[in-house]
């Protein structure tokens, strides 16, 4: 008892050993500098993309209302008389938006579903890269195809529509949403395969069939990045541009037609953003303004998704 008692006065008396390293190890010293670089030049990024939007912005509202803006219903910067009310590019944009997501949410779910719970794992193995070299095919190319072949096909199969033109913001919209499909998918699959196994083994133990399991179980307890999911669609819809500018046309108007042509915010500012436009003059200011609200308008998306994300967010052990 003595020696054990000598031990552990010993012990106790030992000075204690440090958890540092006993080498200044510089490189790992530089990794972190290059890190935090990394990450600084990030948040300057996108501190100067928001600054020359707003800088834009500011001198585009001195020659013109924001009430003018906001709620004008013509939008012609570039006639004499000019007219800057933003409402036809802005329904133009949710018209693709609305018509992308009709497309791409039930599809790429469906998909999803099937490649997490009902696709041998051969078979996942030889989609899902298919579904992500989809993902990085060319707009130029998806429009091409939304102008040449799609637009003609969609006009055989519904011929009692009223086709004007070769351009449609509906074609245009369902276009957007097959180049979206695979990212609704991709995403949306890995949120499910996420999903604890016991979840399903319990449900099947209950006798519950794979549908069923897939619905009432899997579904919602992957929600919150099936959420993510469609708000990354939203945002991808809201910001593609080349679909748009080939297959729904650079009329700006106020239409619910999806056979009409309609000019949306990312299509107007690709069309004017160019070198012939005079610097300085209100239609060049024009772009900086209407990238502005396209930014606000994603901003509050974002968030809006963020704060769902994190109402549904279910945590397993």
């Amino acid at each position: 008892m003595r020696g054990v008692i000598d031990a552990s006065s010993a012990g106790a008396e030992s000075p204690r050993r440090s958890l540092e390293a006993p080498s200044p190890r510089y490189g790992e010293k530089a990794i972190k500098v290059f890190l935090g670089a990394c990450g600084g030049l990030s948040v300057l990024v996108t501190a100067g993309i928001v600054l020359s939007l707003a800088f834009g912005a500011i001198d585009f509202f001195r020659e013109v209302p924001v009430h003018e803006f906001l709620f004008g219903t013509t939008w012609a910067p570039s006639f004499s008389p000019s007219h800057f009310g933003v409402l036809p590019i802005v329904t133009g944009t949710l018209n693709i938006v609305f018509w992308a997501l009709a497309v791409s949410v039930p599809v790429g779910l469906a998909s999803a579903i099937y490649l997490s719970e009902y696709a041998p794992n051969r078979v996942r193995k030889t989609i899902k890269p298919m579904l992500e070299v989809l993902e990085g095919i060319p707009t130029v190319a998806i429009g091409l195809f939304a102008l040449m072949f799609l637009r003609p096909l969609v006009a055989d199969v519904l011929p009692f529509l009223d086709w004007g033109g070769v351009h449609s913001i509906g074609v245009a919209g369902i276009a957007v949403g097959l180049l979206i499909v695979p990212l609704v998918a991709s995403i949306s699959d890995d949120a499910m395969r996420a999903v604890p196994r016991g979840l399903r083994e319990g449900a099947y133990a209950l006798g519950a069939s794979k549908l069923r399991v897939s619905l009432r179980v899997v579904f919602p307890a992957a929600i919150s990045g099936i959420v993510a999911a469609v708000v990354l669609a939203v945002s991808r819809a809201i910001g593609e541009t080349m679909v748009v500018l080939l297959a729904g046309g650079a009329r700006a108007q106020i239409t619910g037609d999806p056979t009409a042509s309609s000019q949306t915010m990312t299509a107007y500012i690709g069309q004017t953003a160019t070198g012939e436009i005079a610097f300085g003059t209100i239609a060049y200011y024009t772009i900086f303004a209407v990238g502005a609200l396209l930014f606000v308008m994603t901003l509050i998306m974002n968030l809006f998704a963020i704060r769902l994300v994190r109402r549904f967010r279910e945590v397993y052990e």
